[in-house]
C-alpha cells in the first residue's frame, strides 16, 4: 500500500539552520504519509529548500531549481532565497509556489494542492526524534530562529527576522528524543547562540524535574545530563560566554568556540558593526585556554571588506599570530544584493580581495601544522563518521563536521560509525591528524 503513496523529492541548499529546517518539512511530510524518493524521476513534486545569503549561494539555488525544473517540472521552492520570490520568478516562471525561511504551513499547503496526502497511521511511521539528513549518530539543534544584530555585511534578519528563541524545555525535550534515537553529538545552532533567550528575559522552564533558565549556559548544563557531545556553534562573543568556558573544562560541553570575530581592525570592525575592542579578545582568548587548555577555537573572518587598506589587513594578520586560532574559515568579501556593506566607499579591488585571502590563509595553515603537530604522540577520544576498506574516518573534539579536519585511523577497519574509540596521534598536517587505535594501558 505503501507504494501508491505519493511520492515526494527533496533538495537541501545552505547551513545547518537550513538544514532542520528540511528535516523538519521531510518530517511531517512523513507523517503525513508521503514516500521521500532520490530521483526526479520517481518523484511526483519536487521541493528545493534554497539559501540565499551571498550571491554564489543564490546562483546555486536558482541552478538547483532550473536543475529540478528540467528534470522533473513540479517544483515547489522555499528557504532563505524564498525571500526574493521576483529573484526566483525571473529566473523560473513555472514554479508551483515559493515561500520564505521556516514557512513549514506554505510548503506543506504547496504539497498538499500538488498531492493530496494519503495516510496510513498503521504502515507509515515516523521514529520519535523525526526524519535526520545528518548521519544517524549525529545532529543539528536549533535553538532560536532569526537574529537581532544588523552587520552590515549580513542580511540574515531580512530573511529570518529578529531572535525568536525556543522555550528551554522544548529544546531539552528535543534532545532527548535525538540522543534516545542514536545521537551520539548534538551541534546547537543558531543566529547567535550566545543571545539565547534574550527575547523571553531568561524564562524559567521546568525539565526532568528541574527548573531551567532559557540561557545559553542553562541550556548547557541540562544538555550535559544527556551524555552526548554538546557542541557549540555561531557563539557571539558576549560576557557570559566565560560562564561556559568552566563547563568545557569540567567536561559537561566539549571544549569548542565557534566565534565569528570576522576582521581585526577597530575601524573596519565599526564599519561591520561588530564589536571592536580586539585586546579585550586577545585577554580573553587567554583566559579561556588557562581556565581550558583543552579549548579548540574556531572563528571566520571577512578579507577585503569595503575600504580595508593594507595597514588594516596587516593588523588582521597580526591577530591572527597572536589568537593562535586552532580552525579558520575566510571569505574574500562578498556585495550581499540588499547589505548596508554595499554603500559603502573605496571598495577593494577584487585581485586584491584575493590575493589577501591567499596571505591570510597561508598564515593560518602555518599556525594550524604547529597546533595540529603538538596534539602527535598523545591519546584522544574520537566519534567514528565513516569505515571503508582503508581505515576509519573520525572527529576529536576538536571537530565539527563538515567545516573542520578529520583524523584518520589507518587500522579502524573494524570499527564502526557511530561508535567512540581512544586513538593515539601519529601524525598530522595542516588540518587533519593521522593515528590508530590505541591498545590498551598496562
Amino acid at each position: 500500500m505503501s507504494r501508491q503513496n505519493p511520492k515526494v523529492g527533496f533538495v537541501s541548499l545552505g547551513c545547518p539552520k537550513a538544514l532542520v529546517d528540511s528535516e523538519r518539512i521531510l518530517t511531517q511530510l512523513r507523517v503525513e504519509g508521503y514516500d521521500i524518493v532520490q530521483t526526479y524521476d520517481d518523484a511526483d513534486v519536487v521541493v528545493v529548500n534554497t539559501c540565499g545569503f551571498i550571491d554564489a549561494a543564490v546562483e546555486e539555488s536558482l541552478d538547483a531549481i532550473g536543475e529540478a525544473m528540467a528534470e522533473n517540472g513540479k517544483v515547489i521552492v522555499t528557504g532563505c532565497l524564498g525571500a526574493k520570490a521576483d529573484v526566483i520568478r525571473e529566473a523560473h516562471p513555472d514554479v508551483l509556489s515559493i515561500s520564505g525561511p521556516q514557512d513549514y504551513a506554505s510548503v506543506m499547503t504547496a504539497v498538499h494542492k500538488q498531492l493530496p496526502p494519503r495516510h496510513d497511521p498503521f504502515l507509515d511511521l515516523v521514529p520519535p526524534q523525526g526524519l535526520k539528513l545528518t548521519p544517524k549518530h549525529y545532529a543539528y539543534l536549533k535553538i532560536s530562529e532569526g537574529c537581532n544584530h544588523r552587520c552590515s555585511f549580513c542580511i540574515i534578519p531580512s530573511m529570518r527576522g529578529d531572535l525568536v528563541s525556543r522555550p528551554v524545555d522544548q529544546v531539552l525535550a528535543e534532545a532527548e528524543k535525538l540522543v534516545k534515537g542514536g545521537v551520539k553529538e548534538l551541534l546547537v545552532i543558531s543566529q547567535d547562540t550566545s543571545a539565547y533567550g534574550v527575547d523571553l528575559r531568561y524564562a524559567e522552564r521546568e525539565w526532568r524535574g528541574r527548573s531551567y533558565r532559557t540561557r545559553m549556559t542553562e541550556l548547557c548544563e541540562g544538555l550535559s545530563e544527556l551524555g552526548a557531545w554538546t557542541r557549540l556553534h555561531y557563539v557571539y562573543p558576549y560576557p557570559h560566554v566565560d560562564e561556559v568556558v568552566p563547563l568545557m573544562a569540567q567536561g559537561k560541553v566539549l571544549p569548542y568556540l565557534d566565534i565569528p570575530f570576522q576582521h581585526a581592525s577597530p575601524r573596519i570592525l565599526k564599519l561591520m558593526k561588530r564589536p571592536g575592542a580586539v585586546d579585550k579578545v586577545l585577554a580573553r582568548v587567554k583566559n579561556w585556554r588557562e581556565i581550558c587548555p583543552d579549548l579548540t577555537i574556531r572563528s571566520t573572518f571577512i578579507v577585503g571588506f569595503p575600504g580595508e587598506t593594507d595597514a588594516e589587513f596587516e593588523e588582521l594578520l597580526d591577530f591572527l599570530r597572536e589568537a593562535q586560532l586552532d580552525r579558520v574559515g575566510a571569505f574574500a568579501y562578498s556585495p550581499v544584493d540588499g547589505a548596508k556593506a554595499n554603500d559603502l566607499p573605496d571598495p577593494v579591488d577584487d585581485d586584491v580581495k584575493e590575493e589577501r585571502l591567499e596571505r591570510f590563509m597561508e598564515v593560518q595553515a602555518e599556525i594550524s601544522a604547529l597546533r595540529l603537530e603538538r596534539k602527535i604522540g598523545t591519546r584522544i577520544k574520537v566519534l567514528v563518521d565513516h569505515v571503508d576498506a582503508d581505515g576509519a574516518v573520525a572527529r576529536s573534539a576538536a571537530d565539527a563536521p563538515e567545516i573542520d579536519g578529520v583524523v584518520h585511523v589507518d587500522d579502524g577497519q573494524k570499527l564502526r560509525p557511530g561508535a567512540f574509540v581512544e586513538v593515539e596521534v601519529i601524525n598530522a598536517d595542516q588540518h587533519d591528524l593521522f593515528a590508530r587505535v590505541a591498545t590498551a594501558k598496562h
